[in-house]
């Protein structure tokens, strides 16, 4: 069997990516050989030796970045992300992010995931989606969400405004996601070369046929999956100029709408509810948050516009399914 496979099976406190790591630093070895392929296979009788190194210390400096806590305990710590914050440091935000904040906020707890010692992203929400976040503050914490997002039973729903009403009104999109072919920047549904991608969702309610909300339960987690599946749909996200485009609102939408669609700064897309198993105790968990600011004017006008329509422009009462 293959030696990271193997590994990972024996020692149940490292995932395949850190086993991985370790073998390509030289840290393994087999029969008195050092071992650099995951690859590698091992027979029976093999005698295999691990070094752990201890962690390093992390290469993000700390900042203090107000964090939304909802909920904290020893093994993990579930924030409510505001947008415009991005997760993870990548080019042109190193020293912003919310593993920064997490690093000043958690000082020593935090534990030597990946061999780093750094907050454990188990998974991540665009810089300009706002809502709820697991991250893990152990090794073991860390594998085991990792492991339950994967098995799909992690809770992540989301609400999102979109131009139009889905088509059916409820209903699963599978599609694999991966590069588009021609703007590389973006993601696509795509045929072939993609990673298989699976959102449930239902309209929760329209305004005119014009915009809806609706919601959204992720079973895999793919970048953009839920921005990419509703434009798929050809129903984009309101604000997402990535998958959708920069629209007018027409004339027969509700004043009160088409204003605040028209001044949305960024995708409507909230992950309002998370729902697991703790990795330590096993108990349940399940949390929901508001969403910010400026999604609350947009769904408020919306609601109004729903329980008062506009009345039709030739004077006779409205047929608009709302």
């Amino acid at each position: 069997m293959r030696i990271d496979r193997l590994i990972a099976a024996r020692l149940e406190n490292l995932s395949r990516t850190r086993v991985k790591a370790l073998i390509e630093a030289g840290e393994v070895v087999a029969d008195g050989a050092v071992v650099r392929d995951p690859a590698r296979i091992v027979h029976p009788g093999a005698r295999i030796t691990v070094r752990i190194p201890p962690p390093v210390a992390p290469t993000q400096p700390a900042a203090s970045i107000p964090l939304k806590i909802i909920h904290e305990d020893e093994h993990l710590i579930v924030v409510n992300k505001q947008p415009g914050l991005v997760v993870h440091p990548a080019p042109g935000h190193r020293e912003d992010t919310l593993v920064n904040a997490l690093i000043a906020h958690c000082g020593d707890s935090l534990s030597g995931i990946g061999g780093v010692a750094r907050p454990g992203i188990v998974h991540r929400l665009d810089r300009d989606t706002s809502g709820l976040l697991v991250v893990a503050k152990t090794d073991e914490a860390h594998i085991r969400l990792a492991a339950a997002i994967s098995a799909r039973e992690v809770e992540r729903a989301y609400q999102a405004v979109c131009w139009k009403v889905p088509v059916p009104r409820a209903g699963r999109v599978d599609g694999a996601i991966g590069r588009h072919p021609r703007h590389r920047t973006r993601m696509a549904v795509v045929t072939r070369g993609g990673r298989a991608a699976d959102t449930r969702y239902r309209t929760l309610f329209d305004v005119g046929g014009e915009v809806s909300l609706v919601e959204c339960q992720l079973g895999t987690g793919r970048t953009h999956q839920v921005r990419v599946h509703m434009a798929s749909l050809h129903c984009p996200l309101v604000g997402d100029t990535l998958y959708g485009r920069a629209r007018t609102p027409p004339a027969k939408l509700d004043p009160s709408v088409s204003a605040q669609v028209a001044d949305f700064p960024r995708q409507a897309l909230h992950a309002y509810r998370l729902a697991l198993t703790h990795p330590a105790t096993g108990s349940p968990l399940s949390f929901e948050a508001s969403p910010p600011r400026d999604f609350e004017r947009l769904l408020t006008a919306m609601q109004a516009a729903r329980k008062n329509p506009a009345p039709a422009l030739d004077g006779t009462a409205s047929k608009r399914h709302l």
